[in-house]
C-alpha cells in the first residue's frame, strides 16, 4: 500500500468506476509519489503507460509507437497520435486506463494531440480512462486550459497530489525517533521520493553528510536542480532565493539586498509561488493589524531552503571540505532554528488532526498564524463564534520557561486576540513555574514531542 494516500486513491477509483470514458489530470511536484500511486491504482486494471520525452512531436510519436507491444505495433514509423491510442490494447469487458506521463512534453510540441485524445475517448464511451500526469504544477495549474484550448471541457477531474503530512515520516522510519524525524522533515519535507535516500540507522548528521553533502551523493545538487527545472534566468532566482534564506523576508529587504527593482522582484516571486517554491505569509486577521508585518516571504520547499540556507553560500568550502568539516563549520550551530520554523508547521499539522478526531475544547473552522512586528504567535485556531486556541512552538530551547508563556500572552494582547485555550508545544521539557500553573489553569496545555 503507498504510505498516506487512502484518499487518493479512493478518488481514482470512485473516477474508474463511474459509467463511460473520461479523461483527468493528476498532478504534483516530482519525487512527491504521484506515479507510486497510480502503479498501486491499476495493479487489479488492465491498463498503458507512457512516459513522454522533451522532444519534437515527429520524436514523440516514434517513441510511443516503437514501445506499444510488437503484435500491435505494425504501423508506420512515425505514426499519428490516434493511430497510437487505436493500437492500445483494451479489454472488452474492463475499463482499460491509459496513463500518459508528463504529458504536457506532448501538448508542448503539438497542436492536435488533445483533438485526437478527446476524438478517440468519445469513439470508447464506455471502458476508457485516461490519466494526463505532469511533474509541472506551475504549467497545468496557469498555462495548459489556455494551450489545450476547447479540449480542456472534456477534462472530468484534477487531482493534485500534494506532500505528505508529518505523520506519514513517523510510519516510514520507524528507526528515527520523534525529534530525528522532525530533523528530517525540516530538510526534505513532505516528498516521499526524497525520504528513500535517508536511513533511519544513520543519525539526521550522518544521512546530511552522506546523502547531502557529499559530491556523489544523490541530493548534491537536488535543491538548485528543482530550481534550473523549471526557470530560466536562474542567476536571479538564485539571488532573490539566497536572500530569503539569508533572513531578508520582505520585499523592501529583499530590494536593498540584490539591488533589483521592487516590480522585478514581485515579478520572479509571482512565478516562485506559482511553482509552490515561495510562499507569502500574511498574518492571522485580527483586530491587532496596526502591530503585524503586512506580509513576508518564505521558501516552501524544504531541501530548496536547506539548499540556498547552507549549500549555495558557502559552495566553496563545499568543494574544498569534507562532508563532516562542513557540517560541523556551516550547519550544526544553526541547525535549531532552522529547523524550528519546521516544527511550527508540525505542531499546526498536530491540531489540524486533533480537530478532526474532536479531541480540541472548540470545533476548529481557521488555522494559522500572527506575525507581529515584536512577536509571533506560531498557532492561532478559532471557531466560528471567534473563541481562540492561541500557542507557541519551543524547540531550540531545552526547556520552555514562563517567561515564554508570558511573551504569547503579551504578543495576543497585541493581536487583540482573547486567548481562551493556550497550548505550549515544546521539544523537551517544561520549568516547575510552568507545570504549576497548567494545573491550576484549565485552559493551559503543556505538549511536549514525546506527548504528540
Amino acid at each position: 500500500m503507498v504510505l498516506g494516500r487512502t484518499s487518493e486513491l479512493k478518488y481514482l477509483n470512485t473516477c474508474y468506476d463511474r459509467e463511460g470514458s473520461r479523461i483527468m489530470v493528476v498532478y504534483g511536484h516530482k519525487n512527491v509519489g504521484k506515479t507510486a500511486l497510480l502503479r498501486q491504482f491499476v495493479q487489479d486494471k488492465p491498463y498503458s503507460y507512457y512516459r513522454a520525452r522533451s522532444a519534437s512531436d515527429r520524436e514523440q510519436r516514434f517513441q510511443w509507437g516503437k514501445e506499444l507491444p510488437e503484435k500491435e505495433n505494425a504501423m508506420l514509423k512515425f505514426p499519428s497520435y490516434t493511430e497510437i491510442l487505436r493500437a492500445i490494447p483494451k479489454e472488452q469487458n474492463q475499463k482499460t486506463v491509459i496513463i500518459i506521463d508528463e504529458f504536457q512534453y506532448v501538448i508542448k510540441t503539438d497542436g492536435t494531440f488533445m483533438k485526437e485524445l478527446v476524438s478517440y475517448v468519445h469513439e470508447n464511451q464506455r471502458n476508457l480512462l485516461v490519466i494526463l500526469c505532469s511533474s509541472s504544477i506551475g504549467w497545468v495549474e496557469n498555462s495548459m486550459v489556455t494551450r489545450i484550448g476547447e479540449s480542456a471541457y472534456e477534462i472530468s477531474g484534477f487531482l493534485k497530489i500534494r506532500e505528505l503530512e508529518f505523520e506519514a515520516m513517523l510510519e516510514y522510519f520507524p528507526g528515527f525517533s520523534m525529534e530525528q524525524c522532525v530533523e528530517a522533515y525540516a530538510v526534505l519535507g513532505g516528498t516521499p521520493g526524497l525520504w528513500k535516500h535517508f536511513d533511519d540507522k544513520l543519525s539526521i548528521k550522518e544521512n546530511i553528510c552522506r546523502y547531502i553533502l557529499s559530491a556523489a551523493s544523490p541530493l548534491y545538487d537536488e535543491g538548485q536542480r528543482i530550481v534550473r527545472e523549471e526557470l530560466r534566468e536562474t542567476g536571479v532566482y538564485n539571488t532573490i532565493l539566497a536572500s530569503i534564506a539569508a533572513g531578508n523576508h520582505k520585499l523592501n529587504d529583499l530590494y536593498l539586498h540584490t539591488g533589483f527593482s521592487r516590480a522585478k522582484i514581485s515579478v520572479y516571486l509571482k512565478n516562485l509561488m506559482e511553482l509552490e517554491l515561495v510562499e507569502k505569509v500574511f498574518s492571522y486577521d485580527t483586530d491587532g493589524i496596526v502591530n503585524t508585518q503586512k506580509g513576508i516571504y518564505r521558501i516552501s520547499n524544504h531541501l530548496v531552503h536547506f539548499y540556498f540556507t547552507y549549500l549555495y553560500p558557502n559552495l566553496s568550502s563545499l568543494e574544498t571540505m569534507t562532508p563532516g568539516e562542513f557540517y560541523q563549520k556551516f550547519i550544526v550551530f544553526d541547525m535549531k532554528n532552522y529547523v524550528a520554523e519546521y516544527f511550527n508547521i508540525v505542531c499546526k499539522q498536530y491540531i489540524e488532526k486533533w480537530n478532526k478526531w474532536g479531541r480540541l475544547p472548540i470545533e476548529v473552522e481557521r488555522i494559522g498564524e500572527w506575525v507581529g512586528k515584536q512577536g509571533t504567535i506560531d498557532v492561532i485556531a478559532q471557531n466560528e463564534e471567534g473563541k481562540t486556541i492561541i500557542g507557541i512552538c519551543n524547540w531550540d530551547k531545552p526547556i520552555m520557561r514562563y517567561d515564554d508563556y508570558e511573551w504569547l500572552l503579551f504578543c495576543a494582547k497585541k493581536a487583540k486576540l482573547r486567548a481562551d485555550y493556550v497550548y505550549l508545544f515544546s521539544v523537551k521539557q517544561f520549568d516547575e513555574k510552568l507545570s504549576l500553573e497548567a494545573k491550576v489553569k484549565h485552559n493551559l496545555k503543556l505538549i511536549s514531542l514525546d506527548e504528540m
